[in-house]
């Protein structure tokens, strides 16, 4: 009978809808594909759908202002101080938080919250790994002071801003220890329970989850943010792009998210409706392996295809707007992002610089998914460094083989994206501006690209106290990478959503994870 209350559930709010034409007034609807979700549990979800979902579900200590998200605001944590070895931060929590169970915040929670998801060592336990955090160590690094103080602390060289910045991951999301607890099953530390079962503080708690059909929250008016102004959400598995689309045009939704460029086309000018494109730190961008060829370890040839990179005529003729052109590793919204732009499609410079260094008939090979857009922007690219005189294959497939040979080093040039982890710089300098030599798979080490000085650099960043100078130090690792290395970045993704025009109040960020629904009004 519990198995089938969801159903029953789901099915009694769609015939609503098809009965009225329209949503309920206390409910929000949205359409969008679930179908990637491994587990609502913060020590283990990573997917889109699981970190949307997080915000809305749990609270951090910390967490960004979505609107300034640079800026870290103080959450389950009135206010923290850091040691003066700079490796710890003392944190105090706020008094009055409860969880929606009714049971109070304490520093029990936070230890809890924060050593199991370094013991159950799933996908996302890396953020937290990197403090020098281990099954076996962790919980003499998390200190109780008392009820309202913890102690975090650390080995690792890195500074108390960018612990912070760990710290409002949503794997660091704080759970209710108690309820976890109570529900866990041997030694699994809640985690088969909370896969579908939520035990937080956010203004919303998981009140049906039924796997490729539906997620309902339902309002928790106890939270520490405050009730939210909707008592429900209610999030329909809708795989197909164009049935989102057109649920949101008939009114038979309020949100259609991950919409393509032809959805979002169709939408323009339809009443009721307001197509909406977010910028989003997600990277579009091409890869050499420096070791495939003498040309593709050149970097002569690296500049050349700089000016081979159609940039606008992808970002806003082929893709319609849905991406803009960015050329640094940094998203535009990330602390120490270089926004300018300095290179153009210029075929004729590139033949140039390459006949300058005496680089004829190069030719390569590029993979790359065989999904849009992926498949679309290689197109553009073949095509554009024709004109520049170098022959393109094309070497689509499905992601996860495509995957594996850039993992193994079988290929000569790769185009793909990459998004943040988490909201700190290093997580993109240490993908595109490291590689050192301790087995680390990092992009740099998928190119090929020995790089000692920018890994010391990268390195230095993470440890600066003082952000002035780490931002500086971005700057620098963003202006080598931009000029000579074997990454070509050409463009920041846009987030498509269309929302119905009585939505008011609805609030998102730049990383996946900044989704907030709990100010929505209708």
């Amino acid at each position: 009978m519990k198995a089938l209350l969801p159903s029953v559930l789901f099915t009694a709010i769609a015939a609503t809808f098809a009965v009225q034409a329209a949503t309920p007034p206390d409910t929000l609807v949205i359409a969008q594909s679930i179908d990637d979700t491994s587990s609502f549990d913060p020590a283990q979800g990573f997917e889109l759908t699981t970190v949307q979902a997080f915000n809305n579900i749990y609270q951090r200590l910390v967490q960004s202002d979505p609107n300034n998200p640079i800026d870290l605001k103080p959450t389950l944590a009135t206010s923290w101080e850091a040691g003066k070895d700079n490796r710890s931060l003392t944190f105090t929590l706020s008094p009055k938080a409860t969880f929606a169970s009714g049971n109070p915040l304490t520093a029990d929670d936070v230890i809890f919250s924060l050593s199991r998801v370094v013991k159950l060592n799933l996908e996302p336990s890396f953020i937290l790994t990197q403090l020098g955090w281990t099954d076996k160590n962790v919980d003499t690094f998390l200190t109780k002071i008392d009820d309202q103080h913890v102690k975090v602390s650390w080995t690792a060289d890195v500074s108390p801003s960018f612990v912070l910045s760990l710290l409002s991951a949503p794997v660091s999301s704080i759970v209710d220890s108690k309820l976890v607890k109570t529900n866990a099953a041997a030694d699994d530390l809640g985690h088969q329970w909370l896969s579908n079962h939520s035990a937080g503080s956010g203004p919303y708690q998981i009140r049906n989850y039924i796997p490729h059909e539906v997620v309902i929250l339902s309002a928790n008016p106890t939270s520490p943010e405050g009730a939210p102004k909707l008592k429900t959400i209610l999030i329909k598995n809708v795989p197909d792009p164009a049935a989102r689309r057109l649920l949101i045009e008939q009114g038979d939704a309020d949100m259609a998210r991950n919409l393509g460029s032809d959805q979002m086309a169709a939408l323009e000018g339809k009443k009721g409706v307001k197509p909406l494109a977010v910028p989003y730190a997600s990277l579009y961008f091409m890869q050499f392996n420096a070791k495939a060829s003498p040309a593709l370890g050149n970097p002569a040839f690296w500049e050349a295809a700089r000016y081979l990179f159609d940039y606008n005529h992808i970002a806003h003729d082929l893709m319609k707007n849905q991406f803009q052109v960015h050329q640094a590793f940094l998203p535009e919204g990330y602390l120490g992002a270089l926004n300018d732009t300095p290179y153009t499609y210029d075929p004729e410079k590139a033949k140039a610089i390459l006949a300058k260094a005496g680089l004829t008939n190069v030719s390569f090979t590029l993979s790359t998914a065989n999904q849009p857009p992926y498949l679309d922007i290689a197109q553009a690219l073949q095509a554009s460094f024709a004109q520049g005189g170098v022959t393109v294959k094309l070497d689509p497939g499905l992601s996860s083989q495509i995957s594996t040979k850039i993992k193994a080093h079988e290929y000569d040039a790769y185009m793909s994206s990459w998004g943040p982890d988490y909201f700190d710089p290093n997580t993109n300098a240490s993908a595109f501006a490291f590689n050192p030599e301790d087995g680390s798979k990092t992009l740099a080490w998928r190119a090929n690209w020995s790089i000692p000085a920018l890994n010391k650099l990268t390195l230095a960043a993470i440890a600066e106290p003082d952000q002035a100078k780490r931002v500086a130090d971005y700057r620098q690792l963003q202006l080598e990478v931009q000029k000579n290395s074997p990454f070509v970045i050409g463009l920041q993704a846009k987030s498509l959503i269309a929302v119905r025009d009585n939505i008011k109040g609805y609030v998102q960020g730049i990383n996946p994870d900044m989704v907030f629904y709990s100010k929505v009004t209708k």
